[in-house]
């Protein structure tokens, strides 16, 4: 994995945080976004501890003309990309379906699925490039199952799964390999808001499932289109 070039987003804290503290161990620069400056911080403090590498780069998905800046801005600066790991989301309002606000269905899918575009088109030309590509982008399977005022998280988490499988569809006769990665439930901040309650201690923390989620933008890996458990709990 030296040598190669690694793109996370959401990497302030959470399944961001560790994969990039995970891919850095492992020998990779990784490039991190998220909107907390000091978040990012943390990150690459973490990252310098495991002996890695980092570039911070305090971004807002909801920013379409900086993520469209994205793919020219690591050209110059690296002139490749080898590793995109999309994993920031917006979990909406849990409502009820007539209870929905538009504001609150466009934020969600402005991140969920207008920037996983814009990432796509941005970071398309330098993965295709790369020796041996590979593009995660980290999802739930609360797509395959509807569920009572899940709408908002759930409908953009299916468009953005039609839109990424699209895409491995028209990829796979390249080298790149293009994935989508279930963790499973996982103890981070989205989920302490969906599930208040919930003991902490009886789900993975993010660094059980970064090793996983590290495994899976491997060069050796070879699946290409689908939907990759990556949590240590079996099914």
């Amino acid at each position: 994995m030296s040598a190669r070039v690694a793109l996370v987003t959401g990497a302030s804290r959470g399944i961001g945080a560790a994969t990039a503290i995970e891919l850095a161990r492992r020998g990779v620069h990784v490039v991190i976004t998220a909107r907390t400056q000091g978040g990012l911080e943390e990150t690459d403090d973490a990252i310098r501890a495991a002996g890695g590498t980092a570039t911070l780069l305090p971004l807002d998905l909801a920013d379409f003309a900086s993520v469209d800046a994205l793919g020219p801005s690591l050209f110059e600066r690296f002139g490749r990309l080898d590793i995109l790991v999309s994993n920031a989301g917006d979990i909406g309002v849990l409502t009820p379906v007539p209870h929905i606000v538009p504001d609150d269905w466009a934020d969600a899918f402005n991140v969920n699925v207008h920037a996983t575009l814009r990432l796509i088109r941005t970071c398309a030309p330098l993965l295709l490039a790369a020796e041996a590509g590979r593009a995660a982008f980290v999802s739930s399977r609360i797509v395959m199952r509807p569920t009572a005022y899940w709408a908002i998280y759930g409908a953009s988490k299916a468009a953005m799964h039609h839109l990424v499988q699209a895409w491995a569809e028209e990829t796979r006769t390249t080298p790149l390999r293009v994935n989508l990665l279930d963790p499973g439930p996982v103890g981070t901040k989205l989920r302490s808001v969906a599930f208040p309650g919930e003991d902490r201690a009886t789900v993975p923390t993010p660094l059980d499932v970064a090793p996983g989620i590290a495994d899976a933008v491997a060069p050796s890996e070879t699946r290409h289109g689908e939907f990759i458990r990556v949590s240590p709990i079996p099914l």
